[in-house]
């Protein structure tokens, strides 16, 4: 009995294979599908090479479905039209965003402003002063730029911006231990050992910079002793993090850099999000400098809505060491960076950052105003998807990108179900649009928050959502 299975199983086997065979051979070839009219029109739009690649990873995607045991549909024209949903997914788009995460990391976090948009398309289609002193007509430097600003915003002596905050914290910990002798080392408590999005490790960024980790107190309570005790004829500095992106709560204590400024060695303070107006209980980069860092390090593309940038403020003789260290170079922000943080900061001199910064207005913007938002792009997309079980709900926003993790924003979204595609099938379709909407899944709805939508932005929801239901 056993051998007849075996036979029958072979003859199972070939006749799949030999299914697959026809299915392989089925499938179209490049040069064919690359002669047909829907192919010339995306090679005429995004290059003949580019088409080509996308031509052939959608004939290699059905290859592997039928090797699977798939039979997906692959004539000329759905490879076409695979080809130019890969496409158009291809570099970097325009998304609408209505996750209501306001500063969503892999959505580009802050949106600048129109000030800071006008600045960084003058600066990159004219010449500028990026290192040019037009008082003596010799060479300036580009770190004397938003140097005014941000030693006005904030009290410090001195300031210096390189481009990005992990940067910030490199070059200001290599500073602060070079020329060292010995085996340099940096206290740091076992509470602020944090890691940040992308795998950024503040134990790793210590051991980059020369500096030996010297840990102290515990996870969730640190005293002003476990620092005292910890000093030693190696010990250069302090580093004080804020833990932005989670919060330890219960039976905690921590110390604050007022009082570690009192032990003799420079702090440097990772206050992160660059929060310059009050928010929830986010420190403020202000404080930090008034209690006494002698560097304090934060973002320039969270909570102070400009630019990505990592930016350092303090006592002139620290930021002074480093700018002239050999790091410096390597990680020294662009003229379109300078010009739109300069842009953005201009807006906190003015007391204007609530209107004209994106960012601080979706954080801040009331619930009647989002509720009423929300309301009219209701009635908007049921007028175009009547096949759509449409409602508002009441949502809750975050402030996102690593920032104010308990913080909640009220909000509202416009809800979406029904018709031919479940909750996450309209979802992966709304993000094929053009251009793409992000929205969030639950309950087994679609849901579409208003807080973060951008002016403009309901028109392209609308045509989404639109073509889908169509």
């Amino acid at each position: 009995m056993s051998s007849a299975l075996n036979a029958l199983r072979v003859i199972l086997v070939g006749m799949l294979d030999t299914e697959k065979r026809e299915l392989l051979r089925g499938l179209p070839a490049v040069d064919a599908v690359l002669r047909m009219p829907a192919a010339v029109a995306l090679a005429a739009c995004h290059g003949t090479n580019a088409t080509t690649a996308a031509v052939r990873e959608a004939l290699g995607r059905a290859r592997r479905e039928i090797l699977a045991g798939g039979e997906p549909e692959a004539s000329g024209e759905t490879v076409c039209v695979a080809a130019a949903k890969l496409l158009s997914g291809r570099g970097l788009r325009r998304v609408i965003n209505a996750t209501g995460v306001v500063l969503h990391t892999n959505l580009g976090r802050s949106v600048l402003s129109e000030r800071a948009m006008e600045a960084a398309v003058a600066a990159a289609s004219s010449y500028s002063n990026l290192e040019y002193d037009l008082a003596t007509g010799k060479r300036g430097s580009r770190y004397d730029h938003a140097v005014p600003l941000l030693k006005e915003l904030t009290g410090a002596e001195d300031a210096l911006v390189v481009n990005n905050c992990a940067g910030a914290t490199l070059l200001a910990l290599s500073a602060v231990v070079a020329d060292a002798a010995g085996t340099p080392e940096v206290i740091v408590s076992r509470g602020q050992l944090i890691e940040i999005g992308g795998g950024f490790r503040i134990p790793e960024v210590l051991e980059l910079s020369g500096a030996r980790l010297r840990e102290v107190g515990t996870t969730n309570r640190t005293r002003l002793s476990d620092y005292e005790r910890a000093i030693n004829e190696d010990t250069r500095a302090i580093l004080w993090v804020h833990p932005s992106n989670f919060e330890i709560q219960g039976f905690t204590e921590s110390v604050g850099v007022a009082e570690l400024s009192t032990l003799g060695l420079p702090v440097v303070a990772d206050v992160g999000s660059g929060a310059l107006l009050p928010i929830s209980d986010e420190p403020g980069v202000e404080s930090a400098v008034r209690d006494g860092a002698a560097l304090t390090i934060f973002s320039g593309d969270k909570l102070l809505g400009g630019p990505q940038a990592g930016i350092s403020v303090g006592s002139s003789y620290w930021i002074s060491a480093m700018r002239h260290h050999p790091l410096a170079r390597a990680l020294r922000a662009d003229k379109l960076c300078l010009a739109t943080l300069e842009a953005t900061l201009s807006t906190y001199l003015e007391g204007t950052a609530l209107e004209e910064l994106p960012t601080l207005e979706m954080l801040h913007a009331p619930p009647e105003a989002i509720r009423e938002k929300a309301d009219k792009l209701a009635e908007r997309i049921t007028s175009v998807a009547p096949d759509l079980l449409i409602d508002v709900a009441t949502s809750v926003a975050r402030s996102g990108g690593g920032t104010l993790p308990l913080f909640e924003i009220p909000s509202y979204a416009v809800r979406l179900a029904g018709g031919a595609h479940d909750a996450d099938a309209l979802a992966g379709k709304l993000r094929l649009a053009d251009p793409p909407v992000v929205g969030r899944v639950s309950e087994g709805r679609l849901w579409l928050d208003v807080r973060t939508l951008l002016d403009g932005d309901e028109d392209g929801v609308l045509r989404a959502v639109e073509a889908v239901s169509g």
